[in-house]
């Protein structure tokens, strides 16, 4: 674990400059910090305030907050940022403290906490305190529970934490354009006693969508339903960093979704218990073990589970949401030759290349052109070739041997003998094949609609 001091200093945080700087301290404002780096930074035991066993961001980070006549204090900043969403695509985006998505900030139940936000946007904005309990006045709403803070003003929002769980922040303020630049982030409020609902890793992400056309590098705030790009805390696979543990460990990873649609978040070899919603705790009765658990527009849930070893799959089970760069007007080329018109093609578009009449399979392991700032629709190399995956798709490696507190990845996992499919090689067995159906007088005939003729 981290002291403030030390995380300040391991992960290249600065202070917004010099000459602000010393101004905010002189009116008692806590600096404000930024991150640039898009990797996941290791937890930060609290320097002050109440104890709490503090959450790990999936490439991201937590806010460090200043203590002030018992009052924890935090600084946000609204801002143009640029968010690496892999490796060769960035995103011109707006967000909190050099991110998106900002900044995580924890506390404890109980804490009253006092945060600072700056706009530095071309326009006003607000934050909502998404589930939280508050007074009308600290809500967030533009125009209905308080004015809109206007480009270079500091508002101050301060409330007590009734409840711990886990809450999101966001504008509500030009809401639509806002969120779709990437404005968001989490709240985390942890239990006063901290042997409640204790975890040994307590990870945390968020789900975003945006579409960036293939060349461009600023998100289609108007888009409602074709989003290309499915996020994990605004990265995509194979840029993600995988969740770590060791073998036996308790582990949990809260996910909130501030995409428009839901997202059926399903975990490899485990299975696990949802055990805390939008609304707080789930008692121990009311949980089943799952699979996979729906997280709605809006929603967040936690899971929980024991760690076992390997490596393991963590994504969305829409299969369009763990592809990158996605075009929604591809025809389907399967059982087509093309062999002939790609000839023909690489006449006028020399680096053209036929695809699709075998699957899609192929562009997991090929090297071609792409246009400038995309992706491709599945990438990255696993330990027996192409993973064939983007989106929102990364991966938890458990070890037996992994430290307690070490979140480093540790490579690829290395199975014992015997465990891993293998091909067979032997004589295959006869097909016997089921007789057709007996037709009759009475089949039944279907026909696609292809309008309301008749209605």
């Amino acid at each position: 674990m981290n002291s403030r001091r030390d995380f300040l200093l391991k992960t290249g945080l600065t202070a917004l400059g010099a000459s602000l700087v010393s101004k905010v301290q002189a009116a008692g404002i806590p600096e404000a910090v930024i991150q640039t780096e898009a990797s996941t930074q290791p937890p930060v035991m609290p320097a002050s305030g109440r104890p709490y066993n503090p959450v790990v961001t999936l490439n991201g980070w937590s806010l460090p907050h200043q203590m002030k006549n018992g009052v924890k204090e935090f600084h946000l900043v609204a801002e143009p940022v640029v968010r690496e969403f892999a490796p060769g695509m960035v995103a011109h985006m707006w967000g909190y403290n050099g991110q998106s998505p900002g900044p995580t900030l924890e506390c404890v139940e109980g804490d009253r906490i006092r945060i600072f936000v700056t706009n530095k946007l071309p326009e006003h904005t607000t934050i909502h305190w998404h589930g939280v309990l508050l007074p009308s006045g600290m809500d967030g709403v533009g125009g209905l529970s308080q004015p809109h803070i206007k480009p270079g003003q500091t508002y101050v929002y301060e409330f007590t934490m009734k409840k711990s769980g886990t809450f999101m922040y966001h504008p509500h303020a030009d809401e639509m354009v806002q969120m779709a630049m990437g404005m968001m982030g989490f709240l985390v409020v942890h239990p006063k006693n901290p042997d409640f609902m204790k975890v040994d890793r307590d990870y945390v992400f968020l789900l975003s969508a945006y579409d960036i056309d293939p060349g461009s590098y600023t998100p289609r705030v108007s888009e409602m339903t074709d989003f290309n790009l499915w996020t994990f805390n605004s990265r995509v696979f194979p840029g993600l960093d995988p969740l770590v543990a060791r073998t036996g460990e308790r582990v949990r990873i809260r996910v909130g979704n501030l995409t428009m649609t839901n997202h059926p978040i399903h975990l490899h070899g485990h299975d696990f218990e949802v055990t805390c919603t939008d609304g707080g705790w789930v008692p121990k009765s009311a949980r089943w073990p799952e699979v996979t658990t729906d997280v709605a527009v809006g929603q967040m849930r936690a899971v929980e589970f024991t760690a076992t070893a390997g490596d393991w799959a963590l994504h969305c089970h829409k299969s369009h949401h763990t592809m990158n760069a996605m075009g929604h007007k591809l025809p389907t080329m399967i059982g087509v030759p093309q062999r002939e018109l790609t000839a023909k093609v690489r006449k006028l578009i020399p680096d053209y290349m036929g695809m699709g009449s075998k699957g899609m399979a192929d562009m997991g392991e090929m090297e071609m052109p792409l246009p400038d700032n995309t992706l491709p629709m599945m990438s990255g190399q696993g330990p027996f070739g192409a993973v064939e995956m983007g989106g929102m798709f990364t991966v938890l490696k458990v070890r037996d041997n992994q430290k307690k507190g070490d979140y480093s990845d540790p490579g690829w996992y290395d199975n014992p003998a015997g465990t891993v499919a293998w091909l067979y090689e032997g004589e295959e067995p006869s097909t016997v094949r089921a007789s057709p159906a007996t037709s009759t007088d009475h089949d039944l005939k279907v026909r696609k609609p292809t309008g309301h003729e008749g209605h």
